[in-house]
């Protein structure tokens, strides 16, 4: 083949039907039914072989819509046991259920077997440390696990006391759905099982937000304020993060017992601030507006909330649109029947503000989607640069060393490249970046001894050095969700449910061969992201085994 030859080759990538529904399939709970819920709740229908039985929602709209389409269908009132206004009403009907089932009540219903917990952020370690207490559900829990590191430790050890009835630690997945997609288990094997460029040397992901997507959920939106959610970092891009880890610190195969340790990192550094959604880049001729609707130059600003919400060009009423962002700034815009109605109450909206006399709490509570994106009370990154770095680390116990009995040393027996086997230094370089055209779909550059590669969310071109020949991979794409991500989660998880509940799997089991990352995974890949933190507004370069140390280690064995 050419050198220049770029012809995509299609790996026969496709996603697996749903596993075979078994005589008592997973009986599933959603808690929270907002968008990641309905996504969710969609691939449990589409991709899995699950029953979604329960939801729970404290929005009335939201949650008889999820029930009506996913759950009861037109069936009223909703079966006992299948609706609820909040999860902690959903934990108090549990418990008196099972009391009610142990004292020998007849028709009692059945349970729930595992839950999808995705309620907002903040909230995540109230709602995971209580099902645990609980006991005996498996959990699936968005991304990112909580908003503080002491919060995700607090989650850590409770999901290692949530057991079920034979006494085995139920199975945990996070919502890190990029380690699911298509394209990127393509990228893994490529990468770490054909070794197709050698050893990595370097990796540099880039995250591009979108310059409108970054106002609606970093600006105006829930995620605008860290001392009420998190860094964007954290809220936005730890699966990024995350999965730059799975590529460069997890051993390539963990789905049996004896893993080999993971290539821990070395150093973390990062750079980013606010660089331009705040009062100094506001330009002069808007004067002192500080809503779309009132502005001099609301029609000539890209950032007009008007353009955005209403008008045809991007995602807005006009446009048709009817789902995401729409349904987050009014959740029931389904409702409203015709065009002009559902503008209407778009605009209606956006026309509300706050001023001077609006308390910070009351500002804080809410989202503000006709704010001015200079006038907002944002404060989170829109640009940031992580850079991690590894040192060498050959294994002890490779089959290419040996050990010197009178001394305990370590003798490599073998030339040390080939001793290394991807545990070599390296340095991966991940940027987060909110004025792209591009709306989350990653790009990817990765180095290697022996070649290069260039993956976009759809394709993946490899070249090689020694022959010279550039061979372009894609997948198979079963849904839009994050690239097929959520599908293959939704899959995953429901499916590790299954095999333990019906086919006699160990739970261990479970989480090693089909959720694919383990509890000590998602803390790392979390810790990640705040010891980052900690490098970006401390200045400086940390190291990573003294971080962990000092701030997970001691931590957990302090309890």
């Amino acid at each position: 083949m050419d050198m220049d030859d770029k012809t995509p080759r299609d790996q026969g990538v496709v996603p697996p039907p749903p596993h075979p529904v078994s005589e008592c399939p997973p009986r599933l709970l959603v808690i929270g039914a907002g968008s990641r819920g309905r996504a969710y709740g969609r691939a449990v229908i589409s991709s899995s072989n699950g029953v979604l039985s329960a939801v729970a929602e404290p929005d009335d709209y939201k949650r008889n819509k999820f029930g009506t389409t996913m759950i009861w269908g037109s069936t009223l009132p909703p079966p006992e046991g299948a609706s609820f206004r909040d999860w902690r009403e959903f934990v108090a009907y549990e418990t008196e259920r099972r009391a009610r089932a142990e004292a020998g009540e007849k028709d009692v219903p059945l349970g729930i077997d595992a839950a999808f917990v995705c309620v907002l952020d903040e909230m995540h370690r109230e709602v995971v440390v209580a099902l645990s207490k609980l006991g005996g559900i498996h959990i699936m829990c968005e991304k990112p696990m909580a908003t503080t590191l002491d919060h995700c430790l607090d989650m850590y050890k409770a999901l290692q006391d949530n057991v079920d009835a034979t006494g085995q630690q139920t199975v945990f997945s996070i919502g890190h759905v990029l380690r699911y997609s298509p394209h990127n288990k393509l990228l893994r094997k490529l990468l770490l099982e054909d070794r197709v460029i050698g050893d990595i040397l370097s990796v540099v992901h880039t995250e591009p937000v979108g310059w409108w997507h970054f106002t609606h959920s970093y600006v105006r939106g829930n995620w605008r304020r860290e001392r009420t959610s998190a860094p964007s970092l954290l809220t936005k891009s730890c699966h990024d993060i995350d999965v730059l880890l799975w590529l460069l610190c997890s051993p390539p195969d963990c789905s049996s017992r004896g893993c080999p340790p993971p290539h821990l990192p070395s150093t973390v550094s990062s750079t980013g601030s606010l660089q331009y959604f705040k009062k100094s880049r506001k330009p002069l001729a808007a004067g002192a507006a500080t809503n779309c609707l009132s502005c001099p130059i609301e029609q000539s600003c890209k950032y007009s909330a008007k353009r955005i919400y209403v008008g045809p060009e991007l995602v807005g009423v006009g446009t048709g649109n009817r789902g995401w962002p729409l349904s987050i700034v009014i959740p029931d815009i389904e409702s409203y029947g015709t065009g002009q109605d559902a503008e209407a109450a778009v605009l209606a909206n956006l026309a509300e503000d706050y001023d001077d006399n609006t308390t910070n709490a009351e500002v804080a509570q809410r989202n503000w989607f006709g704010r001015c994106v200079y006038e907002s009370d944002n404060d989170v990154c829109d640009e940031q640069i992580v850079t991690i770095s590894w040192d060498e680390d050959p294994r002890p116990s490779s089959p290419l060393s040996s050990q010197d009995g009178s001394s305990g040393s370590t003798t490599l027996t073998a030339p040390l490249a080939d001793n290394l086997r991807g545990r070599g230094s390296k340095l991966a370089t991940f940027h987060m970046v909110a004025q792209t055209k591009e709306v989350c779909e990653r790009y990817t550059r990765l180095y290697g001894v022996d070649g290069e590669m260039c993956a976009d969310s759809k394709t993946i071109t490899v070249h090689n050095f020694n022959t010279g020949q550039s061979i372009t991979h894609s997948t198979q794409v079963e849904s839009l969700g994050h690239g097929g991500g959520d599908a293959g989660l939704t899959r995953q998880f429901v499916m590790a449910v299954d095999m333990v509940k019906n086919h006699g799997w160990s739970t261990d089991r479970a989480q090693r061969e089909l959720i694919g990352c383990t509890l000590d995974e998602v803390i790392r890949s979390h810790a990640m992201v705040f010891c980052a933190e900690k490098a970006r507004k401390e200045r400086k370069v940390v190291d990573w085994a003294e971080w962990w140390s000092k701030e997970v280690e001691s931590k957990l064995d302090s309890e």
